[in-house]
């Protein structure tokens, strides 16, 4: 499966033009994603729109410009949360009377994927997968299946998260996340919680490589506590796609102490192979593996690491493959190999 084109919105310059050189910083513990300007929607459409809405589209829609993709899909945890949040109050403040449903609309987790449709008159097949930790690697196993039958097919496939109130204020009673780390202290302090992020990345995919930014080789996902069987998954991975010199180890690590050994224990396996780390840029999100997609082949393109990305060694010269593991609360993990198509 091979990406063709690609676009992140994060709470780093990652929007046309890239800069990842220049970097945000967390403010309150949380990372908030910088909007781009949306383009041809119209200003009623766009007051009601919510915050993952508007990132789906301002994500999407400049991918579909020129391209009519056989189908849509879309990986998100929670949808627009936000707005879900203001509905159900809705009920309550006017005691189940004349409710406004744009709240509810934009609300449901499948709004993204079907407002890029509604916006593009696409008919074709739309889905949204909504499995926490696991949405967007879902999402992508979903394109591979009808690619690997209809290699000629393009999908428009990838993930969104916001950071709504209501989710932030229950994780952080739960120790997930503290207000009080920033990016320069998350890997610097021996802390147990993390920093909160949202974001966006879409990519249009297809079973062709001609022309294409970079290969998906692998889609690797399981359900454990176990860092046994982590390693063990891990290991058989790498029996199928050997590492070489030029292979990297993108990091999911968040910075949270509780959760550090799955990465050290992967780490250990490959003593020689330089490592990056993501999320001091990012903040932690459910569909954060997206991010990793993105800038996996964007460094394959440009073959080229900004320094802030770098935990340990040095960056080869003739980047030929991205290996990266991710985990979401210590539960859900995967593993994506990236290569140079």
């Amino acid at each position: 499966m091979y990406i063709h084109q690609q676009i992140c919105i994060s709470p780093q310059h990652t929007v046309a033009p890239v800069n990842l050189d220049a970097v945000n910083s967390a403010a309150d513990g949380k990372m908030v994603a910088l909007e781009p300007v949306l383009e041809g929607v119209p200003p009623g459409m766009l007051r009601r729109m919510s915050k993952a809405v508007r990132m789906g589209i301002g994500a999407g829609l400049p991918l579909l410009k020129t391209t009519v993709p056989d189908g849509i899909i879309i990986g998100t945890a929670n949808g627009g949360m936000e707005d879900c949040i203001k509905f159900l109050n809705q009920i309550i403040d006017y005691e189940e009377g004349m409710l406004t449903p744009g709240n509810f609309v934009q609300s449901t987790p499948n709004a993204i994927a079907g407002q890029l449709s509604l916006a593009t008159k696409n008919r074709n097949y739309n889905a949204t997968h909504v499995h926490l930790g696991l949405a967007f690697e879902n999402a992508l196993l979903d394109a591979k299946m009808f690619l690997n039958d209809h290699p000629e097919r393009v999908y428009l496939a990838g993930a969104v998260d916001e950071i709504s109130t209501y989710n932030y204020n229950i994780d952080r009673l739960a120790g997930w996340y503290d207000p009080a780390l920033t990016n320069e202290s998350l890997f610097d302090t021996d802390h147990a919680a993390t920093i909160a992020g949202e974001g966006a990345a879409l990519f249009l995919l297809s079973g062709k490589p001609d022309g294409a930014l970079a290969k998906i080789e692998a889609i690797e996902t399981l359900h454990t506590a176990n860092p046994q069987n982590v390693a063990k998954r891990f290991e058989q991975l790498l029996a199928n796609y050997p590492v070489t010199p030029n292979t990297l180890l993108l990091s999911g690590d968040n910075g949270d102490k509780r959760y550090r050994f799955f990465y050290d224990n992967l780490e250990t396996l490959l003593p020689l192979t330089t490592v990056l780390r993501f999320k001091h840029l990012t903040g932690e999100y459910p569909t954060a593996t997206s991010f990793a997609t993105w800038l996996a082949a964007d460094i394959l393109q440009k073959q080229e690491v900004p320094a802030v990305f770098v935990k340990k060694g040095a960056v080869p010269p003739g980047i030929d493959r991205v290996i990266i593991y991710n985990h979401y609360h210590g539960m859900q993990h995967s593993f994506l190999v990236v290569s140079k198509q």
